[in-house]
């Protein structure tokens, strides 16, 4: 049945669930801890509105602007926020686990310790946000635009890149266990000290992205760019590094025991005092490389 509009900004605590809000301006309302589940918002106003802890489970948001709105805590199990405007919203905490956010504009939005497992950011605007520690497990964000946006340690583990642009991201401290980061671009990118075990990332562009510290082990890097990147102290243990550029990188005491470089493009590399037992470097160019006090015990060069 269709519902008045509310007319008192005030609706704290207040039980809305399955209420018809269509088009209506609600922006700065009070909805914090409110039962919002099942309401209609389709191209509601909701522009810096307090939505703290509020309950939106199965309301439909489609179009709804909530610039600057405030979901801290907020739960969105599996909603559909398609074509909602998210930018510069506080979802510190949100619950958003298997939701669907494709397109969905969130240039600056803060997105602190919130829950995005299984979730679809296919395609969003993600400039700037805040995702520190935030859980993308499983999380689809194929084709978005990360650029500059901080996900330090956060928990990307069997998420899909693919396609994604994480120019100058932190990505510091990060879990990118089996992530797939196939043709992503990570120029300039902090990496340092990030997992990327068993990680997917042929064709990558990671020039200048700094990976100190990295546990890259039996990671896939098939052509990826990794040209003045700095691979210090990281463990490329039984990584799959053929085809790929590291002209010029920095892989001072690096870990590369059975790694497999052929075809790599060493040109100038440090590799000062690296660990390349058992590496495959069949066909690497290592013109100018820096191999002072390497380990080379029994590696494949032809």
């Amino acid at each position: 049945m269709t519902q008045p509009i509310l007319d008192s900004k005030n609706q704290r605590k207040a039980n809305l669930a399955g209420f018809e809000l269509t088009g209506a301006n609600l922006a700065r309302y009070d909805f914090s801890h409110a039962n919002l589940s099942g309401a209609n918002l389709t191209g509601a106003n909701l522009t810096g509105a307090n939505l703290i802890g509020a309950n939106l489970t199965g309301a439909n948001l489609t179009d709804a602007n909530l610039t600057d709105a405030n979901l801290r805590y907020t739960k969105l199990y599996a909603i559909n926020l398609k074509g909602v405007d998210l930018r510069g919203a506080n979802l510190t905490f949100a619950l958003l686990v298997d939701a669907n956010l494709s397109g969905v504009n969130l240039t600056g939005a803060t997105l602190t310790n919130a829950s995005l497992m299984r979730a679809n950011l296919t395609g969003c605007n993600l400039t700037d946000a805040n995702l520190t520690e935030c859980n993308l497990t499983n999380t689809n964000l194929s084709g978005s635009d990360l650029t500059d946006a901080d996900l330090s340690n956060a928990n990307l583990s069997g998420a899909n890149l693919t396609d994604t642009s994480l120019n100058g991201a932190n990505l510091s401290g990060a879990n990118l266990m089996t992530i797939v980061l196939t043709d992503a671009y990570l120029l300039e990118a902090n990496l340092t000290g990030a997992n990327l075990t068993r990680g997917y990332l042929k064709g990558a562009n990671l020039t200048g992205a700094n990976l100190t510290s990295s546990v890259i082990s039996y990671a896939d890097l098939t052509g990826a760019d990794l040209t003045g990147a700095d691979l210090t102290e990281s463990y490329l243990t039984g990584a799959k590094v053929q085809f790929t550029h590291l002209r010029n990188a920095d892989l001072t005491d690096a870990n590369l025991t059975d790694a497999n470089l052929s075809n790599a493009d060493l040109r100038g590399a440090n590799l000062r005092g690296a660990d390349l037992e058992n590496a495959n470097f069949t066909g690497a160019k290592l013109e100018c490389a820096t191999l002072y006090g390497t380990i080379l015990y029994n590696p494949q060069v032809g």
